[in-house]
């Protein structure tokens, strides 16, 4: 669900069923993810890859390559490291509904059923709390399983960074992107 920081609050900006978790070096080792990783001299979709994590060969140090979530020269961001990396797991999903920007409203009759309040981070349900909202989903979108349906949110910033330690994306002056 989306939040304040949107202007999204009570809209569904993607929901997907966990089908398999991966380490982050199994994600980045993984040749199906590869085009995953970001290139920051991409296009819009390309420069915002999330394929970003994964341990130097024989240590145990994490590294973050140059994303949206690294400082604006392309060097690690440690806060953003530290955050992201808490857990060593990278969901995948093979059953999701991504609308992005054409977030549809959620019933709010939805939203209560199923305990929903706006907050930071993601939102977890088990299957059995969140039956009204899959229903929904089903019923209405049912036919859009498994596609884009809309640019992300902030999507004409995508060549910005992002601070965790200052809540923000930060925009530069960094290379520019091609057209998408």
């Amino acid at each position: 669900m989306g939040g304040t920081a949107l202007n999204a609050v009570g809209r569904c900006i993607y929901a997907m069923r966990v089908t398999e978790t991966l380490s982050f070096d199994g994600y980045w080792e993984g040749p199906q993810y590869r085009c995953k990783r970001p290139v920051r001299n991409g296009s819009r979709k390309t420069v915002v890859g999330d394929d970003i994590y994964h341990h130097d060969s024989g240590s145990l140090r994490c590294l973050q390559e140059d994303s949206h979530h690294s400082q604006p020269d392309g060097a690690q961001d440690q806060h953003n490291v530290d955050h992201d990396t808490q857990t060593d797991r990278v969901l995948i999903s093979e059953h999701f509904y991504y609308f992005g920007r054409s977030a549809p409203l959620v019933p709010d009759k939805i939203l209560h059923d199923i305990g929903y309040r706006n907050g930071r981070s993601h939102r977890v349900f088990a299957s059995e709390s969140a039956t009204p909202l899959i229903s929904w989903l089903e019923e209405n979108f049912g036919k859009r399983l498994n596609n884009v349906m809309g640019d992300p949110y902030q999507f004409e910033s995508s060549s910005a960074r992002y601070s965790g330690k200052a809540d923000k994306i930060i925009l530069s002056d960094g290379p520019r992107m091609a057209a998408a």
